[in-house]
């Protein structure tokens, strides 16, 4: 435990910091695995529809400082080309 009054106060924000960034992480987190569902379920148009959201919720995370941008970058890509890839409804 810390014992300085310094160290103490900087326990606290230590604690308060890792909350934020855990609720940030988990927000995203649940962004990703929503549009991950809907490739994996050929939908694209829901898909389609999921990546704004899905693109706020990683810009928002790499301003706060929670993730890197580049690690936003990659998650952007990445799930943009996998609904891309997605085989259009054949239609009636």
């Amino acid at each position: 435990m810390a014992h300085h009054q310094s160290a103490v106060r900087q326990h606290r924000r230590s604690l308060r910091r890792t909350a934020i960034n855990k609720r940030n992480t988990t927000l995203l987190r649940t962004q990703v695995k929503k549009v991950r569902t809907l490739v994996e379920e050929q939908d694209k148009e829901n898909a389609k529809k999921m990546l704004p959201k899905l693109f706020k919720a990683v810009d928002q995370t790499v301003k706060k400082g929670t993730i890197h941008k580049n690690t936003g970058a990659r998650y952007k890509s990445r799930l943009s080309r996998q609904v891309e890839k997605i085989a259009p409804a054949p239609s009636k």
